[in-house]
């Protein structure tokens, strides 16, 4: 038998003696119902309070005043471990990848699985099985998905050490079970990453769990979560482990932010990053700007400029350079108002002041590549060919065309002999007849620069790098293009205004695509890569 089937035949015993001991103290999750900033049950709640302005508060506890603008808790919990994903040709590629360990019925249903503490915090009733919900499920529809809708975070147990002793469980405390956390978690990895949403002013509590990689038990990996391009990310939670931590196989970490600007993120893996990002550990994440709280009938202009009475969210474009959200030239007049197309208020982008970023629908597209040959080799023996690292496979979500327009989350066979919901998040554009979509791309490439083209409908731009395009004189630098190139680590957020419906009538297709051919590929054969259709439905 060869050294390689002799590390799998003892991989099972291995992670058993891992978990018993991460059951003792290093597996942890964390999600508080109350916090300093969030001191009221109202932090728990599946909506936000209404924003007017900010507000100061005393802790009881501390006596220490505090500034609010709202915002709630968020938590989310993540495996860090190893997967597969299958390509639009077919082939399976081999990945380093994050996976769900929490929101699982919102990550298959290609949402965020950023939840609030009242969801997470619940245990789940019934036993969870490897592949979950892939294997729970008949099938991908919406009726299948939705026999599953557990949210909360997996392997969370009552703290049986705190129990009354009448056989009445103890406290929800961050204690976990860590055979379902194993059973979920392994060769789970999703591409791209677990989605996270969170709102300005809410605290984002991210757990990461390392359950080690099965077909790599030779490697001992750490991995960490980096937020790229994240403001004000304190140093011990922004993933680079010489100024941070890494998390060991068998062990957890809880990441803290409090989310300060609106935009378009992306977070990976920092350890080894050339490697890590290549072969997989790549997501992304969004802040949706407090001015969504507005209330209907208010003016979008006041409420950016009560935001001046807080130092950490003021923006005075004539004394501070580094002013992020300049106020528009001139009141536009614009009130917060019921969106005719979705009956809830109008969402925007960014705190723009003046409804300019509004939406009515919107998509993450996350743009990566794979190299077959690094994978391949990643999955094998070590070392990779880093110089001659070249990028075959183009993906946007995940998936290549046609994958890229398949409704619901793709299903892969894995090593464990169960499927996997490996790529849950569709790529295809559906706008409201009327409407308009605001498409939050990313892209986190190794080794090329990709662009994107639209045919028919315009990208008007209106951010770079989670920063709104206005100078800080006041005027908007929106513009728009048939087309947008990003490298890796860059994001821009571009709204297809689909409004005039004698261009875009209802039933109408139009594409969203690469100009650059040999991206339209799939492993340099036949017509694939970045590409997927827009629908005005």
């Amino acid at each position: 038998m060869g050294s390689r089937a002799l590390c799998r035949l003892f991989l099972v015993p291995l992670l058993v003696g891992l978990t018993t001991w991460a059951n003792a103290q290093a597996f942890r999750v964390q999600c508080p119902t109350t916090t300093s900033m969030h001191p009221a049950a109202g932090a728990n709640s599946a909506t936000g309070a209404q924003y007017t302005g900010p507000t100061t508060f005393t802790d009881p506890i501390t006596g220490l005043s505090y500034t609010s603008n709202g915002g709630q808790i968020k938590c989310q919990q993540v495996s860090g471990g190893d997967g597969y994903a299958t390509m639009a040709d077919g082939t399976q590629i081999y990945m380093f990848s994050f996976g769900p360990l929490s929101g699982l019925a919102n990550i298959a249903n290609g949402q965020p699985g950023t939840v609030t503490p009242d969801t997470f915090n619940q245990v789940f009733n019934g036993n969870l099985q490897p592949g979950d919900p892939a294997t729970t499920d008949t099938g991908t529809s919406a009726a299948d998905l939705a026999a599953f809708t557990y949210n909360g975070a997996v392997g969370l147990s009552p703290n049986l050490d705190a129990s009354v002793g009448n056989g009445t469980a103890g406290p929800i405390d961050g204690h976990v079970d860590p055979r379902p956390i194993m059973d979920v978690g392994v060769m789970n990895g999703n591409q791209p990453a677990p989605l996270m949403a969170i709102d300005e002013d809410d605290e984002f509590f991210l757990t990461l769990t390392n359950v080690g990689m099965l077909m790599r038990p030779d490697l001992f990996e750490q991995h960490t979560i980096h937020f790229h391009g994240y403001p004000n990310a304190s140093s011990f939670y922004d993933g680079v482990p010489d100024a941070s931590v890494a998390i060991n196989i068998g062990g957890s970490m809880s990441y803290y932010y409090l989310a300060p600007d609106a935009g378009t993120y992306f977070w990976h893996c920092h350890i080894t990053p050339p490697e890590h990002l290549q072969m997989g550990m790549v997501g992304q994440l969004y802040v949706r700007p407090r001015q969504n709280r507005v209330p209907v009938g208010n003016k979008l202009f006041a409420s950016l400029q009560a935001q001046q009475a807080d130092l950490r969210t003021a923006s005075n474009c004539v004394a501070d350079i580094l002013c992020t959200t300049p106020q528009p030239i001139a009141d536009s007049g614009f009130k917060q108002a019921v969106d005719p197309l979705t009956s809830s208020p109008y969402k925007y982008a960014y705190n723009d002041g003046d409804g300019s970023t509004r939406y009515d629908v919107e998509y993450p597209l996350q743009i990566h590549g794979f190299d077959p040959n690094f994978h391949f080799v990643g999955m094998t023996f070590n070392p990779e060919n880093f110089a001659g690292m070249k990028d075959k496979y183009f993906l946007l979500n995940g998936r290549s065309y046609p994958d890229t327009v398949q409704a619901g989350p793709m299903q892969t066979p894995s090593a464990d002999g169960v499927n996997h919901f490996s790529q849950p998040l569709p790529s295809i554009i559906n706008i409201p007849a009327g409407g308009r979509a605001l498409l939050r791309i990313s892209d986190l490439d190794v080794t090329e620069y990709q662009t994107l083209a639209s045919l028919g409908i315009p990208m008007q731009v209106i951010a770079q790098n989670a920063r709104l395009l206005r100078d800080q004189a006041g005027a908007n630098m929106y513009y728009n293009s048939n087309s947008i190139t990003l490298a890796g680590g860059e994001s821009i957020d571009v709204i297809l205004d689909a409004s005039d419906t004698s261009k875009y009538p209802s039933g109408s297709t139009f594409f969203l695509y690469t100009p650059n051919l040999d991206h339209l590929a799939n492993d340099a054969e036949n017509f694939g890569g970045l590409m997927t259709e827009v629908h005005i439905n």
